[in-house]
């Protein structure tokens, strides 16, 4: 259905924009993918962009029945790996 090849699109263009740190992903019965940006207006633009925006929409008329955005900042990280 055009899906995971839109979502690799999406992830190589935002990883293109000024202000993007990392992206991340996981797939099982939800979907979840995660954006990290350096502001604010990184994000914004981000939104904004021509491609994404064809690709929201997109989401929308064709493979999501729901969505969440969540803008939020990291305090702190760490992780444990065996």
């Amino acid at each position: 259905n055009g899906y995971s090849d839109m979502a690799q699109k999406m992830e190589d263009l935002a990883r293109q924009q000024k202000g993007f740190l990392d992206f991340e992903t996981a797939r099982e019965k939800i979907g979840i993918s995660v954006s990290y940006w350096e502001t604010l207006q990184d994000i914004a633009n981000w939104k904004a962009n021509t491609d994404h925006l064809f690709a929201q929409k997109k989401g929308i008329s064709d493979w999501y029945q729901s969505y969440k955005v969540r803008i939020c900042r990291v305090e702190r990280e760490y992780e444990f790996l065996k």
